[in-house]
Parts: C-alpha cells; structure tokens; sequence
C-alpha cells in the first residue's frame, strides 16, 4: 500500500514539476524538461521495484513526460517545435552517454568513492544504449507524427485528450518493441520477453493517461509575451 501511494505522489511530483516550468519559463521551460526528463528518466530506470504485484523499473513517469510536453508544443506552437524538441532530446541523451561512458575510463584515485555508484547507472551495456537511443528517436517522431494527424482529423479543443492519448498509445507501443527487442530479446525466453514487453507498455500507457489532465491545465496558460507577438 505504501508504494501505491507513495508511487501516486511520485507521478503528481513529476508532473507538477512539468507545470511549474511551463508556467515559470515558458516554452523554453518545455525545451527545458525535455533534457531533465531525459537525464533522469535514464537514471531512474536503473531502480527496480515491486508495485501491486508487478516487477518494475522506475523512469516511466519521467519518460512519459516527454511524450507530454512535444504533444503541448505541437498543439500550442505547431509540429516544428515539437521536432526540436525531440532533436533536443536526443541529442542531450547522446551527450550524456558518450560523455558519462568517457567519465568511466579515467581510474579512479585510492579515496573515490562515486566510481562504482557511477559505473552502476551510467555504464550500461550497449545493447540497453543502443535499445534507449534507437527508441527514443524512433517513437517521439513518431508521436509527433501521429500527433499532428489526429490534431488535423480531431482538431476541436476538447478533442485534446484523443489527439494526446491516441498519439501516445502507438508511438509508446513502438517505443517499447524497439527497445526490449534490442535490449532483452535473446536474453530471456520468449514466454519471459512477453511479459516483460506487456508489463512495460501497460505501466507506461497507464502513466500516460494520468497525464491528460496536466495538458489541460498547460494548455490553459496564458503569456503575456506569447499575445504580444500575435496581436
């Protein structure tokens, strides 16, 4: 029970966190979580826990606030900015593999006390580098993609949540296949590499869903700036 709730206060935490920095910077404050989200949603996923009966790693919540923010900047600003957003993304998650990777090879002095800590969350093997970059990049275009089509067939405001939640399912269903394939297929049975693909996607779209109020709510902000320029 307690990491049901605790797990509840997580997801509010993250995404409060995503309103407060639309709301304090603006659409730069969405370029700018999309690198927060990236860098911690892949020091996230190195933990492991046991929620309601489900093996997880923890990084869904963070990750799917990406898919969050490129739907916000594709409905507030258009489909280019929601492209540089994922560019960003994924040149800020190449950035801190190489460099991190590079941060490992130097040997540590007799009194360091980080490199194994370090070597735990950053040196991850490269089949899992591999599986996050190539799903990454794959699945946000994707999303983008999808998103900016279904904003063209369903383009009423309150149509908002099947324009987010229909994008988000495809282009998460992709991201996931991609990544355990790369990652884990070969590497377990198949019965096992099912599950661990099913469990994934469903905790993921689950985290996904919970996020469709939070849109809403940043769809709604106004900035002063942002009028200016139209008017």
């Amino acid at each position: 029970m307690f990491h049901l709730l605790w797990g509840a206060l997580f997801v509010l935490v993250h995404f409060g966190c995503f309103l407060l920095c639309y709301r304090l910077f603006g659409k730069n404050g969405l370029y700018a979580w999309v690198g927060i989200a990236t860098i911690l949603a892949n020091i996230q996923v190195t933990k492991t826990i046991e929620m309601v009966g489900i093996v997880m790693t923890l990084g869904n919540t963070m990750y799917a606030s990406i898919y969050l923010t490129s739907d916000l900047l594709n409905e507030r600003y258009g489909e280019k900015e929601a492209r540089k957003a994922v560019w960003f993304g994924f040149f800020v998650m190449l950035v801190t593999m190489v460099t991190m990777k590079m941060t490992l090879v130097f040997t540590p002095q007799e009194s360091d006390f980080a490199q194994d800590s370090l070597a735990t969350i950053f040196g991850l093997l490269p089949r899992l580098a591999l599986g996050s970059l190539t799903a990454f990049f794959v699945s946000q275009f994707l999303d983008v993609k999808i998103y900016s089509y279904l904003k063209r067939v369903f383009p009423k405001p309150g149509q908002l949540w099947l324009r987010n939640n229909g994008s988000t399912a495809v282009s998460q269903m992709v991201d996931t296949l991609i990544f355990c394939s790369i990652a884990f297929l070969g590497e377990y049975t198949m019965e096992v590499w099912v599950q661990i693909l099913i469990t994934t996607y469903i905790v993921k779209f689950i985290v996904s869903m919970a996020s469709t109020p939070f849109l809403y709510i940043a769809r709604s902000f106004k900035f002063k700036e942002e009028e200016a320029v139209q008017a």
